[in-house]
């Protein structure tokens, strides 16, 4: 019995926050996070996604559960969405629990996806994460405007 398509039993991966990680030419970059998706979606095995990107399954699921890996882990959960089963959730962020840090690298990074075509990734598509700088925005607006109030007291 022949495999049905990946595009008739999974969903291309969506831009995500790559997870971030000290730089490693053998970690996990952002192009192999990109690549890793691309191949998860391809063949819907964690096994052989991972394998095709140079590391280990339990490797994978270790990045998975990483501290900054939330964009991440939507984007795999995601993959194994059918396509006909609707649209997907939004992010869910609880904005007032992610850490200005942690929005900075955000804004700095941007949102990631890996572009398909022809059964292999072909491309890393970016693009900027404007919610998350007008988070970022916000707190220093409201932090500059508390500093103002505690000089006029003073």
């Amino acid at each position: 019995m022949p495999r049905a398509p990946a595009h008739r039993v999974r969903r291309k991966p969506p831009f995500f926050h790559p997870v971030p990680l000290r730089a490693r030419r053998d970690g996990w970059t952002v192009a192999r996070q990109c690549e890793f998706l691309a191949r998860l979606y391809l063949t819907g095995s964690v096994t052989a996604a991972a394998r095709s990107v140079g590391k280990s399954r339990a490797s994978a699921y270790r990045l998975r559960v990483s501290e900054g890996a939330q964009g991440f882990v939507r984007a795999w959960d995601s993959v194994f969405v059918p396509p006909g089963a609707g649209r997907l959730p939004p992010p869910g962020i609880d904005w007032r629990k992610v850490t200005s840090p942690t929005l900075q690298w955000w804004v700095e990074a941007g949102l990631v996806r890996p572009l398909i075509w022809q059964g292999r990734m072909t491309a890393i598509r970016q693009k900027r994460d404007n919610s998350a700088l007008f988070h970022l925005l916000r707190r220093l607006d409201a932090g500059v405007a508390a500093a103002g109030r505690e000089g006029d007291q003073g």
